[in-house]
């Protein structure tokens, strides 16, 4: 669909197959990054570039998993969450825009004819979804706040069986149920150790923000380079914060003490410097990188290894650790979702015949920031 049509109307929700192909990290391969064949001489080669994009999409999890223990370090000295978003979101829209300016040399008319996706991406995908998560990480711990979040496929699959009526096929609801079922450990209802149930709003919250951000960048379009949607969502994402702050509307305080990160004494500006470059820029960059190395789909599913780093960054720099029930019920959310992948790219397999449509790689999908 021409980009164009962005000007006239809100994207429409995609399927879950959609989902699949945009998921989580940031780009579909383009033409010119596509594998060599692996027939004949040229099978080193495309190993080896596939063995580079595996190592690269494994670093973009890890720094993305940073970001749930930089942002509890602060808000334990008295940062809210609204503030730890704002200058997360600033400072990473301002270290962006570098190489955001020169991709649209010549080419400023792609921020007009997508600026209904860019907004949309800044306030759900960006400022929403963090916020929100933020909050939930200020009341869970980081590794439950993240899982929560990760139920967004099951939420699409929820949806897109209610708006339709047609029932999914069965390892998609088996998936679903099982990410039902590692829910239920999650909270571990049962537990001696009471849940915050606010924080598991916030939690759910964040899905859903997770859920319509697919939705929304669900829309082919091959016009909007990936660095600028990044670029151009978190300034709308860092104006939004700045703006609902001068209203009085968001609870804006910062602090100069120093954070705790694992058994040393940080001063804040390390804290809040690692969840910018780190988790922000850097893992954006590399997930963009990933995505053209392996596709968009191989990098969906090596992007699940962030809820594994996220506990284990929590676990070494804030000394949180989910229980044990939590943890099995965490294996069963990821698993619950890996199945829905696997079902979501049985359908897109291509089909053999004259006219048959490919399934569509979205180049401008980027994950929105946890």
């Amino acid at each position: 669909m021409p980009a164009s049509s962005n000007r006239a109307k809100m994207p429409q929700p995609a399927s879950p197959a959609a989902w699949a192909a945009t998921a989580t990290s940031a780009t579909a391969p383009s033409p010119s990054s596509a594998p060599v064949s692996a027939a004949g001489p040229a099978r080193p080669a495309a190993s080896g570039f596939l063995a580079s994009g595996l190592g690269i999409a494994l670093f973009s999890s890890a720094v993305f998993g940073l970001s749930g223990s930089f942002a509890k370090a602060l808000l334990e000295t008295g940062w809210t969450p609204g503030a730890a978003v704002t200058a997360r979101l600033t400072g990473a829209a301002l270290i962006l825009a570098i190489p955001a300016i020169p991709a649209l040399r010549g080419r400023w008319h792609q921020l007009r004819d997508n600026w209904v996706t860019i907004v949309l991406f800044g306030l759900i995908g960006v400022a929403a979804c963090q916020l929100f998560y933020f909050n939930a990480v200020a009341r869970l711990s980081v590794g439950v706040a993240l899982l929560l979040e990760y139920l967004a496929p099951v939420l699409i699959v929820l949806w897109m069986w209610a708006a339709s009526r047609k029932r999914p096929r069965p390892l998609t609801i088996a998936g679903t149920l099982l990410s039902l079922g590692g829910l239920v450990l999650v909270l571990d209802l049962t537990g001696a150790v009471k849940i915050d149930f606010v924080g598991v709003l916030w939690g759910i919250a964040a899905a859903v923000c997770l859920a319509i951000y697919f939705f929304i960048t669900a829309k082919e379009n091959d016009t909007l380079p990936p660095i600028v949607l990044a670029s151009g969502g978190l300034m709308v994402g860092a104006a939004i914060m700045w703006l609902a702050a001068a209203t009085g509307l968001l609870p804006m305080a910062f602090s100069t003490a120093d954070t705790k990160l694992g058994p040393w004494a940080m001063p804040w500006w390390v804290s809040l410097g690692g969840l910018v470059v780190l988790a922000t820029v850097l893992a954006y960059v590399s997930g963009i990188m990933a995505a053209r190395a392996l596709g968009s789909k191989v990098a969906s599913f090596v992007s699940l290894t962030e809820v594994l780093f996220a506990v284990l960054w929590a676990w070494l720099l804030l000394g949180e650790l989910p229980g044990a029930i939590q943890l099995l019920g965490g294996m069963l959310i990821v698993g619950g979702v890996v199945l829905v992948r696997l079902d979501e790219l049985k359908g897109l397999e291509p089909r053999t015949g004259p006219g048959t449509p490919s399934p569509l790689n979205h180049v401008n999908a980027v994950e929105p920031v946890p």
